[in-house]
């Protein structure tokens, strides 16, 4: 069941790219291809209602110590200008794409960037774009629940957002056992709405 849209809520589109979301990426989060028409059941609710779709899309450059070749945790994963960083080829995109991790950053959240070797955290342009539109409520799918959404919803609570989690629309990396119900419990305690069976 899709969520309830208005001008004022905006959905918020996780990094549904092929690395993530096919089984050949290269940072293939397990079920995250299942991910895709849910995401489109949202952006055809959200649009009919009025309300923003904006996408978030990780962008990386060849070399940035977000990767495990460069002292990082991560496998090369969607390097600006290729397959692996394109958007899921079933993903209905209309709507602003705001693409992080571009300067080599870590770019988990859609509303932040953090410097990686000094700590250093800097802003995207969606906390921007949401303030230009209005809104005051957002719903977060994507990819994947325990990283980039889960940073999303943290820093969207943090800067005053109602935020919505529909479970069934994300996909947990697990990089440590268990952390997917760690991830719930503390989008629960931080005041996220969370949605769906497991919430």
């Amino acid at each position: 069941m899709t969520q309830a849209y208005d001008p004022t809520t905006a959905l918020i589109v996780v990094d549904l790219q092929h690395d993530f979301a096919e089984a050949d990426g290269n940072l293939y989060v397990p079920g995250g291809e299942q991910v895709v028409p849910l995401a489109n059941a949202e952006i055809e609710a959200a649009r009919a209602a009025g309300a923003p779709v904006i996408y978030t899309q990780d962008w990386h450059p060849e070399t940035t110590p977000h990767f495990q070749k460069d002292g990082g945790i991560w496998p090369v994963h969607c390097v600006h200008d290729t397959w692996g960083a394109e958007f899921h080829e079933d993903l209905v995109v209309d709507g602003p794409v705001v693409r992080k991790g571009v300067d080599g950053r870590d770019g988990y959240s859609g509303f932040s960037v953090r410097d990686p070797v000094t700590g250093e955290q800097g802003e995207t342009r969606l906390g921007h774009l949401l303030r230009d539109l209005g809104v005051r409520r957002i719903v977060l799918i994507g990819l994947a629940g325990d990283y980039c959404v889960r940073e999303t919803a943290l820093d969207g609570l943090r800067l005053g957002y109602e935020v919505v989690v529909p479970l069934e629309g994300t996909r947990f990396v697990e990089l440590q056992e268990g952390d997917a119900e760690r991830t719930i419990a503390e989008l629960r305690e931080a005041g996220a709405t969370l949605v769906g069976a497991a919430a």
